[in-house]
């Protein structure tokens, strides 16, 4: 039975309602492990709760937690939220990575996994953060498990239940352009996103998600695990995404649905073949990035359920926005209607209409209420009560968003606002191309040219002749790369999400190459004005021999 997030629900408010509705139904599932139920796993919680005020932690306090994808570590966050702020961080850091996030942070304690070699270790002895072990019972349900810890501290003081205004969990922005801010939500805010994202997929206690997706992450958090406690339903506990093994999950646990980035859905094809299967999917979810509409197509006609596109961030404990499920219209391209808060779009101070481009904003219960001790960047996201998102977009007449791109990622090509997600659409046209993202190469004259990254398909061959050909077939002239970099895997996030913003740079990539025409793709200019304009190219650039098929701007002109 799903629980309803009232003003004043918790976490702990949330699994005390199921344990006590569905105290036997399973809450967590993970492979070669049994089933943890409701009321087992409130019993861990309230395990976890003594132990960490038996390690000194208070209300109010910060305690970072690095553990694997898994059981324990959603368990462990349940537990955490439960007396303090959870801190989740990527295990997979380095130490200079970690001691930047202690240092932040400043954490009352340290969660690991009990033998964990980790560089976060070395980072919390030099800042005397204390560390508490995560002991698994092996034999035990998924997600039991006991802490320990070396010295004896002071107890902590419970100072009575959570209350929804209590900060449950504390995450980063991923620090793209500046510094990462601290994004502080409360367990209203958790819960109020949790039944968001129920109502929007319908959930009920006979689903069951297949999380793939990082536990450190607010996806991860808030869509498979909070939104499947909030309706009562299971989740399985995945080691973290494993294209091969798949297709064996699917089988061994009988998901009703999966949510995932559009990086994983497309891997999941590539491993599954093209050919229809018969699974016990009702439904596919995707999030955190842009879903190229030919991939969704091709993970419909593969699974034969319709593929639900959502729109999410940090800041908004995950879910802005959603397209319903059938048959309400599912529209390919858009992010669907608001499935929380509030959303608008806007321009120049003040709210746009429908058809309009400008920044979306939003305001509900499920978001922040402003970045840690960062007045600067709270001045900046927020507007007469709306938060900023920083993504452009525009709502149709029906109030379904559209998606033009992030702010910091639309390509300036001297003057020219360019969206690199059509770019991305339209190299995705060609039948060799896997994978493609467009990104910003500075640029001398015009500040700014396209390039784009792109995988090709497995055996699948392609020249950059002709993928800029469909590109310009498609789109502006001035829309099509002047690079395109072919590559084994586009650079990605710890969430798998591509990283657009900096890929010139971490490719080592620079506006000054020219890419010569090959000798058999020249061709002489042959009507009166391709001679004319190659005259005059000539003269004006100092070169000689102009093909008809060249572009001015490699040609080194500007505008």
């Amino acid at each position: 039975m799903s629980i309803d997030t009232d003003v004043g629900l918790t976490i702990r408010g949330l699994l005390e309602s199921q344990a006590a509705q569905t105290p036997d139904a399973a809450a967590l599932l993970a492979p070669g492990r049994d089933p943890i139920t409701y009321a087992q796993l409130l019993a861990q919680v309230e395990a976890a709760r003594t132990a960490l005020l038996g390690a000194g932690v208070c209300r109010g306090d910060r305690v970072a937690v690095v553990l694997p994808n898994g059981p324990g570590m959603a368990a462990a966050f349940l537990s955490t939220a439960d007396v303090a702020t959870c801190a989740p961080l990527n295990p997979a850091y380095r130490e200079s990575e970690f001691s930047f996030y202690l240092s932040d942070l400043t954490p009352k304690a340290i969660v690991v996994e009990q033998g964990l070699e980790s560089p976060v270790l070395a980072a919390a002895k030099e800042r005397s953060i204390p560390v508490i072990r995560l002991c698994s019972h092996r034999e035990g349900p998924a997600g039991s498990f006991w802490l320990e810890h070396d010295s004896p501290a002071a107890m902590g003081s419970p100072n009575g239940p959570p209350q929804p205004d209590d900060i449950a969990l504390v995450l980063h922005t991923s620090g793209t352009t500046s510094r990462p801010k601290q994004v502080p939500l409360s367990n209203s805010n958790l819960c109020r996103s949790a039944a968001h994202i129920r109502r929007a997929l319908e959930l009920t206690a006979a689903d069951r998600c297949l999380n793939m997706m990082p536990l450190f992450h607010i996806h991860g958090l808030a869509a498979a695990l909070l939104a499947s406690l909030s309706a009562g339903a299971s989740l399985v506990c995945t080691p973290g995404f494993y294209a091969p093994r798949f297709l064996e999950w699917l089988a061994e646990f009988e998901p009703t649905w999966y949510t995932a980035v559009p990086t994983m859905h497309q891997a999941i094809l590539a491993r599954v073949g093209d050919q229809p299967r018969s699974t016990s999917l009702r439904f596919i979810r995707s999030s955190s990035a842009a879903l190229p509409p030919q991939v969704m197509a091709e993970l419909e006609r593969v699974f034969s359920v319709p593929v639900i596109e959502a729109y999410g961030m940090t800041e908004a404990s995950h879910q802005m926005a959603s397209n319903p499920l059938p048959p309400a219209a599912r529209k390919p391209g858009s992010v669907g209607r608001a499935a929380g808060p509030e959303v608008a779009i806007l321009l120049n101070g003040n709210l746009a209409p429908s058809g309009i481009t400008g920044e979306i904003v939003i305001r509900g219960p499920n978001v922040m209420g402003g970045y840690v001790a960062n007045p600067e960047a709270n001045e900046n996201a927020f507007h007469a009560g709306w938060f900023r998102t920083g993504d452009l977009g525009r709502l149709d007449e029906e109030n379904y968003l559209f998606i033009s791109g992030r702010t910091k990622e639309i390509i300036n090509r001297g003057g020219e606002k360019i969206s690199p997600r059509e770019i991305d659409e339209a190299l995705l046209e060609h039948p060799s191309v896997a994978q493609a993202l467009a990104f910003a190469l500075q640029d001398t004259k015009l500040g700014e040219e396209v390039a784009a990254a792109v995988v090709l398909r497995p055996d699948a061959s392609a020249n950059e002749t002709e993928l800029r050909e469909i590109v310009s077939a498609r789109l502006a002239d001035f829309e099509v790369p002047r690079r395109i970099v072919l590559l084994d895997e586009i650079p990605k996030g710890p969430t798998g999400k591509p990283q657009r913003i900096g890929l010139a740079a971490k490719l080592g990539l620079d506006a000054t190459f020219e890419q010569p025409l090959r000798q058999a793709e020249r061709r002489e200019p042959r009507t009166p004005s391709e001679k004319l304009v190659a005259g005059l190219w000539e003269h004006v650039l100092g070169r000689d021999n102009i093909s008809a098929q060249e572009n001015f701007f490699d040609l080194g002109g500007d505008s």
